[in-house]
């Protein structure tokens, strides 16, 4: 019925129906987690009290689930971008209506997602060879940023929300203007599909992964380049015949992070010449050949990883030491995202099409969103 109705509105208002399916407020929130959001929590994950009771069941993606992304500005809000072309915003805690918003502005598959910094807005890329900012509040597609290419992934620029990275299917890498909706500056290379970008912590470079491999040199696969200048300060920074899907830099010390293909997380230095620390990797899980990724706790101390086997595996970002393995799906875990604010929460996706929420503190509780089915 309700979508009977909508399709004799305009077409703002019919999105706007039709995107809207619960709350974004914190209005009712349990009071328990409205003042740890209010008041960021200090410490760090406590892994030995995990355990895995089903808090939840909601429905979200039909299809696997490829990104997922918590806002730093609302942090009770998760989104989930999925294969099924959908994104999910959901309102983790609320009593009610978890499941707040769901946008199909996409036309295929979608790759990425991400919040900006500042407000309820939410960029999206994927197969339709376009990126998306959302307007999450009013459930209405703001901007469309068509290439020639499939995009594969997006990034904010740290300081400045006005500007963000894409990167597509043909090995170009962009700097988007939200402002004038146009590309600012591009960076050339003749590489091959870009897998992943990650801006250095002082924002001045960014690091591109992409699928270069060739025989047992992959000299392309992994490049540091100058942002400003649009010129690359290193390459041949990895040379293993692996590609990596993930690229993440620490949030306080200077290194940064490769997923391999290889089923380890490689570890390199973000001062020139880049070096690749080759007496330290991340290295129990499993990638095979699936687009996993791995993020940092917010401390710095813990990095955790997706893995093949279905798991999420911890371990001690100084010593590489695996500190846990959590058993959450039957297939691929895809995606892992530390809570912005709490470092007792964290969101993970699974190939199959499930999210789920970890809560580890005094009483363990796991929200877990399920797929349609």
């Amino acid at each position: 019925m309700k979508f009977i109705q909508a399709i004799m509105l305009p077409s703002n208002l019919r999105n706007f129906l039709l995107s809207v399916v619960g709350s974004i407020s914190y209005s009712d929130l349990p009071y328990d987690i409205l003042s740890s959001l209010r008041h960021q929590t200090k410490g760090r994950p406590w892994l030995g009290q995990m355990s895995e009771k089903l808090y939840t069941t909601l429905n979200c993606h039909k299809n696997a689930v490829t990104s997922l992304k918590w806002s730093s500005s609302h942090a009770h809000l998760l989104a989930s971008a999925g294969m099924d072309h959908s994104i999910c915003i959901w309102n983790v805690w609320s009593r009610d209506h978890k499941k707040a918003r769901v946008f199909n502005h996409h036309n295929a598959a979608v790759k990425d997602v991400k919040w900006s910094q500042h407000g309820l807005f939410l960029l999206s890329c994927g197969y339709d060879c376009s990126s998306r900012l959302i307007d999450v509040e009013k459930g209405l597609e703001a901007q469309v940023f068509k290439e020639d290419q499939v995009v594969g992934v997006v990034k904010f620029h740290p300081n400045n929300s006005d500007l963000f990275l894409s990167g597509g299917s043909k090995g170009l890498i962009k700097l988007w203007d939200i402002r004038i909706g146009k590309v600012v500056h591009e960076y050339r290379r003749g590489l091959g599909p870009i897998l992943d970008v990650e801006f250095t912590t002082d924002a001045k470079q960014f690091i591109s992964s992409c699928d270069e491999s060739k025989g047992n040199i992959s000299e392309n696969s992994i490049i540091v380049w100058d942002v400003l200048r649009q010129v690359p300060l290193s390459n041949q920074v990895y040379v293993e015949a692996y590609t990596c899907p993930c690229i993440r830099t620490h949030p306080f010390d200077p290194y940064f992070v490769a997923q391999s293909n290889g089923n380890y997380i490689a570890i390199f230095s973000s001062k020139p010449p880049f070096k690749l620390d080759k007496y330290r990797r991340y290295e129990s899980h499993g990638v095979s050949g699936f687009p996993i990724k791995c993020n940092f706790s917010l401390d710095g101390e813990i990095i955790a990883s997706g893995s093949s086997d279905g798991c999420i595996y911890f371990y001690n970002s100084k010593s590489s030491e695996l500190m846990k393995k959590i058993k959450a799906y039957e297939q691929a875990c895809m995606d892992v995202a530390f809570h912005p604010v709490m470092p007792n929460v964290i969101a993970s996706c699974s190939w199959n099409g499930d999210v789920s929420v970890f809560e580890y503190r005094d009483r363990s509780i796991i929200c877990k969103l399920k797929g349609i089915g």
